[in-house]
């Protein structure tokens, strides 16, 4: 059996990942990338980056492909075309980067640090009407909030 984190360390060596500024710099020169946010849809509403698409984790794989109800049209015509993959800290963006090369993506990407180190690199998030986010907003609506009995028998 694997933790969710055992399970996302061993997929990384097997999937790209690009910096926050990487990424940055290749928004600012024009290249053509897709931008997909897998967090759920009360986490992109709150905030995310701008031109970013909300297909959240759990329709991940039909949103990708032709024919189903969750096809989305410019995702699943994406799969020559780069993609970045982004969530909240860049682990489920892992999975969802693999799962995508599987699926014929040969350009994908996940964003490391996620979100959150987006926001720590200082580089904008907007609302959903499109207005700017707060940093220090942004910064406590990215910090882990787990409960007690969310750690487990062995953590108490």
């Amino acid at each position: 059996m694997k933790t969710y984190s055992q399970l996302v360390n061993d997929t990384l060596s097997e999937i790209t990942e690009i910096f926050p500024w990487d990424l940055e710099e290749k928004l600012a020169a024009g290249d053509d990338v897709l931008l997909i946010d897998i967090r759920e849809p009360y986490e992109f509403d709150a905030m995310r980056v701008t031109g970013s698409l909300n297909v959240p984790r759990g329709i991940l794989e039909s949103a990708c492909d032709w024919g189903y109800q969750e096809t989305v049209p410019e995702l699943a015509a994406a799969r020559d075309r780069e993609v970045v993959v982004m969530c909240k800290s860049g682990n489920r963006s892992v999975l969802a980067a693999k799962v995508m090369e599987l699926m014929g993506f040969d350009k994908v990407m996940s964003l490391k640090t996620g979100l959150k180190g987006w926001n720590d690199y200082e580089l904008p998030l907007c609302d959903c009407n499109g207005n700017p986010v707060d940093i220090d907003e942004a910064e406590e609506f990215f910090a882990d909030k787990v409960t007690r009995e969310q750690l487990g028998p062995k953590a108490r």
